[in-house]
């Protein structure tokens, strides 16, 4: 596996605990059934699992991640909410280690992007999927993130973590490669569609403004900036400040395109 990126500060979390499959997931929830199994890889903090968890009940979800730090938090969240269909396990997407046909679903939210390949993931997820089942994958795509207003120090930011992806063995502009990335794992039958994550109102650029200037500053990101040389701390502290800027903006308006792909196994 590749490093991630991210890493697991805080405001990472904080990010990651606002996704739902509401959200998150809103390609894939009318396939989903009652009493089916469903492998969630990358499970991260555990909110879009539990989510996927009520939904197929009595049914079973699996969810893995690549670190205990993660999965850790994941069970806090099963715990909080009285989820007890959720299992969770240590996992490299590259090499699953659950029999052939397992899983009725699989699914993969915000992964492709950081894993050393890609389409080798695809393989093991479509492995590890029944005959007839869908493996589901949904993506960023960095280069598609537009706002407004237009602050330089937020281009330089997106230019920043696109070489740190890139530099850990990951493909921020995943999103649109998930089409090509299926059709070279070998999937015949796929439905490839986009989402938005839109942030425009007070409470929306609050959070988001809020939570990249507190993660440029002080997650592994801003470390790997630092200590590589990309990135000086005044810089990285300009990034923070146009985060807050746009956060205050009464016009601030920001939108990430996604990727997603619905593949029968």
């Amino acid at each position: 596996m590749n490093t991630y990126t991210h890493g697991h500060h805080e405001s990472v979390l904080r990010s990651h605990r606002q996704r739902t499959a509401g959200n998150s997931a809103g390609y894939l929830l009318p396939y989903l059934r009652s009493g089916m199994s469903l492998l969630d890889v990358g499970c991260g903090p555990g909110t879009i699992t539990v989510d996927l968890a009520a939904r197929v009940a009595p049914g079973h979800v699996t969810a893995v991640d690549a670190t205990d730090e993660a999965l850790e938090v994941a069970r806090a969240e099963a715990r909080a909410g009285n989820v007890s269909n959720v299992a969770f396990a240590l996992a490299d997407v590259h090499a699953l280690e659950f029999p052939d046909g397992t899983f009725d679903v699989v699914h993969a939210h915000q992964v492709l992007q950081h894993v050393a390949d890609p389409v080798q993931a695809l393989r093991e997820m479509r492995r590890v999927c029944v005959p007839g089942g869908f493996v589901a994958a949904r993506d960023s795509d960095y280069a598609g993130f537009i706002w407004y207003p237009q602050l330089p120090a937020l281009d330089r930011w997106r230019d920043l973590y696109e070489q740190a992806a890139r530099a850990n063995g990951g493909e921020p502009d995943a999103g649109r490669r998930l089409l090509s990335w299926a059709q070279d794992a070998g999937f015949d039958e796929i439905v490839p569609t986009g989402g938005i994550w839109c942030f425009a109102t007070p409470q929306d650029r609050d959070w988001w403004g809020g939570m990249w200037a507190d993660r440029i500053l002080q997650s592994a990101l801003a470390d790997q900036l630092l200590a590589s040389g990309w990135a000086t701390a005044a810089e990285l502290a300009e990034i923070a400040s146009a985060w807050r800027a746009w956060a205050a903006a009464p016009n601030g308006w920001l939108a990430i395109p996604h990727g997603e792909i619905l593949c029968r196994a």
